[in-house]
């Protein structure tokens, strides 16, 4: 399956078959693709909490307003982002650049994301949402459906996992084996409408 087909086959599945398991190796494939995904800065801010527990699952369905992809689907993939992950040993970041690419970038993460936590959060974010494509067009590409979710009460989902401080929720990827078809597309905007050509009029 090439990128455009995984694009275009790309849906967003509710319905999956409890019984199936995804192996230890398509997860980690899975995970290691998810892990080439942009971020700002490389800072690699995204932490993937795989949910295999099956009561944890459960507990999380009853605060994602029950619903049963969160438990049926192989896995459940919270997405949560290390809002101060640029303040950790950021030359970490940088180690295998050469040395006047180290100098300039090490320092730069510092100054700009130092007392600016609107960024640091808008940052997590965008760098989250570009992982959680990654996932669903590996996960396509692999055989499997997905669904991206942002249904479940955030501080709820936070406590189960036992979240650090400096972590925020962002989203999760449910990945499995679609029951059945996804619906017809209920509606695509024309491209005039959100293609704009340089400016907005």
């Amino acid at each position: 399956m090439n990128v455009t087909e995984a694009i275009t086959e790309r849906r967003s599945i509710k319905a999956y078959d409890p019984h199936h398991k995804m192996t230890e190796q398509e997860i980690a494939k899975l995970m290691s693709l998810a892990m080439l995904s942009p971020t700002a800065f490389n800072i690699q801010h995204w932490r993937f909490v795989v949910v295999t527990d099956s009561v944890l699952r459960q507990q999380i369905r009853a605060v994602s307003w029950n619903q049963a992809q969160v438990e049926e689907a192989s896995l459940l993939i919270v997405l949560t982002a290390d809002l101060k992950a640029w303040a950790k040993q950021p030359q970490r970041y940088w180690a295998n650049a050469p040395q006047p690419v180290q100098d300039f970038m090490v320092p730069a993460i510092t100054n700009y994301y130092e007392g600016n936590e609107l960024v640091q959060r808008d940052e997590a974010m965008r760098s989250c949402g570009m992982a959680a494509m990654t996932i669903m067009l590996s996960a396509k590409e692999m055989g499997y459906d997905t669904c991206p979710m942002d249904g479940f009460d955030f501080d709820a989902v936070g406590k189960l996992l036992n979240l650090p401080a400096d972590h925020a929720p962002t989203m999760f990827v449910v990945v499995g084996k679609a029951l059945e078809p996804a619906r017809a597309r209920a509606g695509q905007l024309h491209m005039d409408e959100v293609v704009i050509h340089n400016q907005f009029k």
